[in-house]
């Protein structure tokens, strides 16, 4: 039976014809194979996709990385354990290898604790106000894991969880699919709901296709957190950054939205001429200091728009977002304190960008926000796509 596609938006509900022809292109000819593990180091040379044991989980389940590379040299590395990018390889200016996301080498570290590194968020990124929403006259209470909010999709979230792998065989593209079913009442959302994330390493770029079904009307804002330093080491104080957004939701001291939509102009959120990341960082007020808001993506929601582009000038390296979300959370990774270590890397307060392509925080809450609601019979598509380059 063909399901209805929504573009979970409080705009008309459709897909562009763009977003319609990637994600034929994405899909099409890839076999669907069944859920579960992986052998463990088995390559697929079509797909240029290479599967190896990542570590083993307390209770004794087995997670796997999976090392996409490409024609262009460029490596993403992605394991199963709550869809976490560990790291992605581009060159420099000189044609010199890099690593330019936070991450560890290790499943240890990642089930220790980190601030969500390079994880897939679910089901609902960002806060929601007082852990609780309402929904066709029920209310729901959440996990509290933020204050009193609940934020990144609760205590156990989508990036704790593992997920089933499949490398899809498509000829020379690198894909891997990964796919959850989070039951009813896992914290404390409703209706059993089927997620399926596709990573695609194509040519320059990185898809991440999300989609998602539901036997029970429920909220969902999906997205990945990825920290990109594109030196490699140091802050990203000095990145370049432009975002394509003349508004943004301002918070209250708890980071929840106020419902309004603010201009940026004659603000330090103006990023809509590129800026040195760092230049304005001291004039955004609250603790801990820096950036960590959600902007208003200027353009058509039926289509895939330009959300933002960070430049190093050191390295050159570059990188694109574009989304069929409304809206990005730029954060600048505030919170980092240097107690978390990646072999040389120490992570410091600014060791990172993040760009969460997303709908907006606390939109179950705000009538006035783009909806966040799948019910029944209708199919979550969503597309974001990483772009990465090199400036002279």
């Amino acid at each position: 039976m063909n399901k209805k596609i929504v573009a979970i938006s409080n705009f008309p509900l459709i897909i562009g014809i763009s977003l319609i022809a990637s994600l034929v292109i994405l899909i099409s000819g890839c076999n669907s194979g069944k859920k579960g593990s992986a052998t463990a180091d088995q390559k697929n040379p079509k797909c240029n996709v290479e599967k190896s044991l990542f570590g083993m989980t307390p209770e004794g389940d087995s997670v796997l990385l999976f090392t996409m590379t490409n024609e262009q040299g460029i490596i993403a590395k992605i394991t199963n354990y709550g869809g976490i990018i560990t790291e992605i390889h581009t060159p420099d200016r000189d044609g010199k290898m890099g690593n330019i996301v936070l991450g560890f080498d290790n499943l240890d570290q990642y089930l220790a604790g980190h601030p969500y590194f390079g994880a897939l968020i679910g089901r609902y990124g960002n806060r929601i106000a007082n852990a609780q929403f309402s929904l066709d006259g029920e209310t729901y209470q959440l996990a509290v894991n933020n204050g009193n909010n609940s934020l990144h999709g609760g205590i156990i979230g989508f990036d704790k969880v593992i997920w089933a792998p499949e490398v899809i065989g498509c000829d020379e593209r690198s894909a891997l699919k990964l796919t959850y079913t989070s039951p009813d009442g896992e914290e404390g959302y409703p209706g059993n709901l089927t997620v399926v994330v596709t990573y695609e390493l194509l040519m320059d770029q990185l898809f991440v296709t999300y989609e998602a079904e539901t036997d029970k009307a429920t909220v969902l804002n999906l997205t990945n957190h990825s920290y990109f330093n594109l030196a490699g080491e140091g802050t990203i104080l000095d990145h370049i950054l432009y975002i394509n957004a003349s508004k943004y939701t301002p918070v209250n001291d708890e980071l929840i939205p106020t419902g309004e939509l603010a201009i940026v102009e004659g603000t330090p959120f103006d990023f809509r001429k590129p800026f040195v990341i760092g230049e304005r960082i001291a004039e955004v007020e609250g603790d801990p200091g820096g950036y960590d808001i959600n902007y208003v993506l200027d353009g058509s929601s039926d289509d895939r728009v330009l959300a933002a582009k960070v430049m190093d000038p050191k390295s050159g390296r570059f990188f694109e977002v574009s989304t069929t979300e409304p809206g990005v959370q730029f954060y600048t990774s505030n919170f980092l304190d240097g107690t978390l270590v990646s072999g040389k890397s120490i992570y410091v307060k600014f060791s990172g960008v993040c760009l969460e392509t997303q709908h907006f925080p606390d939109s179950p809450n705000q009538p006035d926000f783009p909806t966040t609601i799948l019910r029944p019979g209708e199919k979550f598509i969503s597309q974001t796509i990483f772009k990465f380059g090199v400036e002279e």
